[in-house]
């Protein structure tokens, strides 16, 4: 399936199509995707960002790719609000907290790992931080600043957009206009440091109160929100690097402002393909901290939480999002995950019953259409709805040939194991859950089994048969075979 990859095709946000997709280094993807702020718990929204991206990650090391995978963590610079003034993110809960900024990053830093890990996600090749790239940040800035792009106020240096949009286009990104975009921010042009209220900071002078502060050629300060990205996936991925994700709320100004400040310190445009994950909702509204229509992972998963009715397995809720396509939203309500515990069971079922599935001489249908149909999915973009849909469509064939009424030779049964684990396991990420409730019932169906070949041996049907109806009834299906008596839940 090597040649597979040369019909990948990505929606690309920068030009708003989807475009085939070919790596700047044939062989290597280079890919950066913005991590969190390490000031509080992770949410849910953020989790499905790095789970979208986790899936690329999987299905581009699929088709052979070497790949670099960075995403940061940033731990200074991200003001409250993503603004230009005010105080920082970490430096703040830090003071509430009574703790030393270092020690609010440690903190979340482990939560968001162990979150992200019972998602299942792999971890990056990379994971640089803001604070460990200060020098990298301030050479950037000097960079933008020589080649004009950039001046210094009072200590701090802003980048200059209006000089930077009569060769470029500030904006080419969120598709927004310079002139609507200074026409609406009129206005807050209260901070007379700046020449534009547009400008963005690359370097802010720190003001005494300010925790977090380092020495520069301009004052003693604290990078922007915005440069550490810039500088971070430079010194990783190169000038030029394949793929940039992110939530799609980053796209203005943060990826905006990455673009600009890529371009005007190299003379080259940074990304080649922008991807933005699509936001959540929460029974039909927007998550939010005000209203207390909002959700933590770990509520999510113990199910001590006012909006959802029990808790949720996190591969059931990994294997949620992954039926909904990457860019588009996402509800969270009950009835929606209830439906995707029972459609992963089942999927969980076919692919135990493929294991141990029956062969005979030929295929009763053509096992390699099915497969090239996973692989059809994946390059359009990632598809990973139609994936599923199409892998329900192979454990259909299985439960058929498991039923007798389809056949399976030898080799496409191998295939076609190899080809539904990699996509299940490998790509979406999923895993078997093993967890108390199912070892119980894996012992209750044991004794229940024993007493009904019990039954049978002595020829007491009745009883055999009213076991299997009240099986049946509770949607567990038993089948007797010559090789013995196998059980699945419906």
């Amino acid at each position: 399936m090597a040649n597979k990859k040369n019909e990948l095709s990505i929606y690309n946000s920068l030009s708003g199509e989807k475009e085939i997709f070919k790596p700047l280094k044939e062989g290597f993807v280079g890919l950066y995707v913005c991590g969190p702020t390490v000031y509080s718990y992770v949410h849910l929204g953020n989790c499905r960002t790095f789970i979208s991206f986790d899936m690329v990650y999987r299905y581009l090391k699929h088709l052979g790719y070497t790949i670099r995978y960075v995403r940061n963590i940033t731990d200074a610079g991200h003001l409250e609000n993503d603004a230009e003034e005010g105080e920082d993110k970490i430096a703040k809960k830090a003071r509430l907290e009574q703790l030393e900024p270092m020690e609010i990053v440690q903190q979340y830093t482990i939560n968001f790992h162990e979150t992200l890990s019972k998602f299942n996600n792999l971890p990056p090749s990379i994971e640089p931080t803001a604070t460990g790239h200060i020098i990298e940040q301030i050479e950037m800035v000097q960079k933008i600043k020589d080649n004009g792009f950039a001046y210094e106020s009072n200590g701090s240096v802003y980048f200059d957009v209006e000089k930077y949009n009569k060769k470029n286009y500030y904006g080419e990104l969120s598709k927004r206009k310079i002139e609507d975009l200074i026409s609406g921010t009129r206005s807050l042009d209260g901070q007379n440091e700046k020449k534009s209220p547009l400008d963005f900071a690359l370097w802010k002078n720190a003001k005494p109160e300010h925790i977090m502060k380092w020495p520069s050629p301009w004052s003693v300060g604290f990078p922007g929100w915005h440069l550490e990205c810039s500088a971070m996936s430079t010194k990783y991925l190169g000038e030029e690097f394949d793929i940039h994700g992110g939530g799609m709320d980053l796209k203005f100004p943060h990826h905006e402002c990455e673009i600009a400040q890529g371009t005007a310190s190299t003379g080259k445009k940074p990304v080649r393909y922008w991807m933005h994950a699509n936001m959540l909702t929460l029974n039909g509204k927007k998550m939010s901290k005000s209203t207390g229509n909002t959700l933590l992972p770990n509520e999510l998963i113990s199910g001590d939480n006012d909006v959802l009715e029990k808790g949720y397995n996190p591969i059931v809720v990994r294997f949620f999002m992954m039926q909904a396509h990457y860019r588009s939203t996402l509800d969270f309500s009950s009835e929606a995950l209830n439906a995707a515990e029972k459609g992963f069971s089942r999927l969980m079922d076919g692919i135990n019953i493929l294991k141990n599935l029956k062969t005979s001489d030929q295929s009763s249908q053509d096992v390699k259409d099915i497969i090239d149909s996973f692989y059809d999915a994946m390059n359009d973009d990632f598809n990973t709805p139609i994936l599923i849909a199409n892998l329900f469509d192979a454990v259909k064939y299985i439960q058929n040939v498991n039923n007798g009424t389809s056949t399976i030779s030898k080799q496409d049964k191998e295939l076609l194991e190899k080809e539904v684990n990699a996509f299940t396991f490998d790509i979406l990420g999923l895993t078997e859950i093993q967890n108390e409730q199912n070892s119980s019932l894996d012992k209750v169906m044991e004794l229940v089994l024993k007493m009904r070949q019990k039954a049978r041996d002595e020829k007491d049907w009745d009883t055999a048969d009213e076991i299997r109806d009240v099986l049946n009834d509770a949607r567990i299906e038993v089948k007797d075979s010559k090789e013995g008596v196998t059980w699945m839940t419906k």
